[in-house]
């Protein structure tokens, strides 16, 4: 294979709408209502608390991708500012939740094109979504960008009509015989905090859980065109319109609907289509959550392909996996990850429910690790930093330090939270198991002893 380097082929609007659909997937679409359920109308407030933490995230991460585009960000930065290990744990933790993301997503396809296609199996819906995917991954990025463009509109599109929709029925009547519905549905049930603060305490993780995949936006960093200016305005821009979409569309349902009513008749995007007069709601939501599904699975081999580039660059997998075709691909990153999903989908029709379970708990604690790992690298990184140097930054965590420490706490805060309930807390014992075996394997494999790399790496990173 000629040795190629990645292209900057993305561009601003291609980083925005990544970040946005990698961040809104099934889970708003059919998993919002078990949110809803725990903490009622006070869901909102998690939305608002849990975003505001993952904005300190997204301008942590932000100002050391500006100032170091590389691909794998932030197992790259995890290493140059908090040492080797730190970052080969990243990297191959993220690695692995984009793989269990995208097994559970695959199988979604398959299930959801049931719906319409009864009569063929799901696994040949499901390994046929995985060709597809992984064809468009080994075009050039910038035809994946361009793809996962239009796979995040079809979500937003189908997010802003239901807002729509949904404020003509609470201000005009529309779909309720001109009779407002107003907005008292979010008091009427038992107040805002129905279960009182624990209930919102509790719904915590989920909240949490629906940001994932945001932070994706670093690992494209090194194929962006114009990377400070792309990065940062993607950076401010993800942010407020996940925050408008989660919060916007949960407020519109929870107006129209008790929301003790939720979840008892399917998707809260169904009903309220439904009401607005839509006889084939059901069919839409369903389309929209197959292209939820192929955006997530289209992203997460973009993240492993890249991810394992960045790995086998710092010496913690195969050097093979560093080769890089002339359009700019890494054609083996991305070749091992898609015979792992092969292997995984297998799987997932073959092996007991419960080994998928333990897998899904190390996906979700992987979110939240890498979180706090940036946060971690961030406050190393500005204190590495000269006076010069942060008035030269484009993109500042706003009070800084303070704001970078709270994230931090509210974060170990929602581990707690999760250790609390025994239906969440294998999750966080699995996630530390999955950590302290990748220790294990880092110093039997003698990753540990490669001090000369971890200089060049980590001067090189100074240097910028």
């Amino acid at each position: 294979m000629q040795q190629g380097e990645l292209k900057r082929g993305l561009k601003g609007r291609h980083l925005s709408l990544m970040a946005l659909g990698a961040a809104i997937g099934v889970g708003l679409f059919l998993g919002s209502a078990t949110a809803i359920k725990i903490a009622g109308p006070s869901i909102l407030i998690g939305y608002l608390v849990g975003g505001l933490a993952i904005f300190i995230v997204m301008r942590a991460l932000g100002e050391m991708a500006i100032t170091n585009p590389v691909s794998g960000s932030f197992s790259r930065y995890a290493r140059n500012f908090l040492g080797p290990l730190t970052g080969y744990l990243t990297g191959w933790t993220y690695w692995f939740m984009w793989i269990v993301t995208c097994m559970a997503e695959i199988t979604a396809v398959g299930i959801y094109m049931h719906v319409w296609f009864p009569d063929v199996a799901n696994w040949i819906w499901a390994c046929s979504a995985l060709i597809i995917m992984a064809s468009v991954n080994y075009f050039s990025v910038k035809f994946y960008g361009e793809f996962e463009f239009w796979f995040a509109m079809i979500k937003i599109v189908t997010i802003v009509l239901m807002i729509i929709s949904g404020l003509g029925a609470i201000i005009f009547g529309l779909g309720n015989h001109g009779i407002a519905t107003g907005i008292h549905n979010l008091w009427l049930h038992g107040g805002i905090f129905p279960a009182g603060v624990s209930g919102l305490l509790m719904a915590l993780p989920l909240v949490l859980f629906s940001y994932g995949g945001i932070e994706m936006l670093g690992i494209a960093a090194g194929e962006a065109k114009e990377p400070e200016k792309s990065i940062s305005k993607a950076v401010n821009t993800v942010f407020w319109r996940i925050l408008i979409f989660y919060v916007g569309a949960l407020f519109i349902i929870m107006s129209i609907y008790p929301w003790n009513e939720l979840g008892t008749q399917g998707s809260p995007f169904v009903m309220t289509f439904e009401k607005m007069g839509i006889p084939s709601a059901a069919g839409i939501i369903n389309f929209v959550v197959i292209t939820a599904a192929l955006s997530s699975c289209n992203s997460g081999i973009f993240s492993t392909g890249r991810m394992l580039l960045n790995l086998s660059e710092q010496g913690h997998a195969l050097a093979v996996f560093k080769k890089i075709n002339k359009r700019g691909i890494p054609v083996p990153a991305i070749t091992f990850s898609v015979i792992m999903l092969l292997i995984g989908v297998a799987l997932n029709y073959l092996a007991p429910r419960e080994v998928f379970v333990w897998l899904s708990a190390v996906s979700t604690f992987a979110s939240i690790w890498t979180w706090i790992i940036i946060l971690f690298s961030q406050l190393r990184f500005r204190a590495g930093l000269s006076a010069q140097d942060k008035a030269k930054t484009l993109l500042l965590v706003p009070l800084y330090p303070l704001s970078s420490i709270l994230a931090l706490l509210f974060m170990f805060g929602v581990l707690i939270i999760m250790l609390m309930q025994p239906e969440l807390r294998g999750a966080v014992v699995v996630g530390l198991g999955w950590i302290g075996m990748l220790t294990l394997f880092y110093y039997l494999f003698g990753y540990n002893r490669q001090p000369a790399l971890h200089r060049e790496i980590t001067q090189r990173a100074s240097s910028h």
